[in-house]
């Protein structure tokens, strides 16, 4: 019983994460999309310029200063104040975050599948099993060649979120540009008003 009630839990904290990364792509709230892909294009930039060791250690060590500054801050705070609220990060360590072993297999299974589907595929294409997928095959990777030779990876992976987000842009600021050209409209008309109040 206890077992089933912790599945059903985290299977409905699943769906709730996978709802918010939808809501996040669906940019359905402007400014945590735009926090979200900017700081993503941000570690995008800083791999093309360093190793990802160095970001990664640079990134852990703005997450460690600000999780010790914001303890320290809280427990001066609690000192000078004279209360007793503990940790600030409570919540957080209190959280349970360890997979359970149905998660792992049920993954891990996923994994597997796809796994054994890509090199079954892999398989057929390279031995030439049909003489027609093998030739599309090797277009595919003639051509991925001459991309090769133009772009990297990351610059692929920049591309690939920059574009997206271009079109959404446009999207809600086409929508700013109509409420924007009413509220001239608006303040026109109040010029003209103050400007004939002003020239009497």
């Amino acid at each position: 019983m206890q077992a089933t009630a912790d599945v059903t839990k985290k299977e409905s904290s699943w769906s709730s994460w996978k709802g918010q990364a939808i809501d996040l792509l669906y940019w359905r709230n402007v400014k945590q999309s735009g926090a979200v892909f900017s700081s993503v294009l941000l570690l995008l930039f800083s791999l093309t310029q360093f190793s990802v060791v160095s970001v990664g250690a640079y990134l852990a060590l703005a997450a460690l200063s600000a999780t010790i500054s914001f303890r320290i801050y809280k427990s001066v705070l609690q000192a000078v104040q004279k209360t007793d609220e503990g940790h600030p990060f409570k919540a957080y360590l209190e959280m349970e975050i360890a997979l359970s072993q149905d998660q792992i297999s049920k993954y891990a299974d996923k994994i597997l599948l796809y796994t054994n589907t890509c090199m079954k595929e892999l398989r057929r294409l390279f031995l030439v099993q049909d003489l027609v997928d093998s030739l599309k095959f090797a277009v595919l990777m003639w051509l991925l060649t001459y991309v090769g030779a133009l772009f990297n990876g990351l610059t692929l992976l920049i591309l690939g979120e920059v574009i997206p987000t271009h079109y959404v842009y446009n999207y809600h600021v086409s929508h700013l540009i109509i409420g924007h050209a009413q509220i001239d409209q608006y303040v026109g008309l109040i010029r003209t008003q103050v400007n004939s109040v002003v020239g009497k």
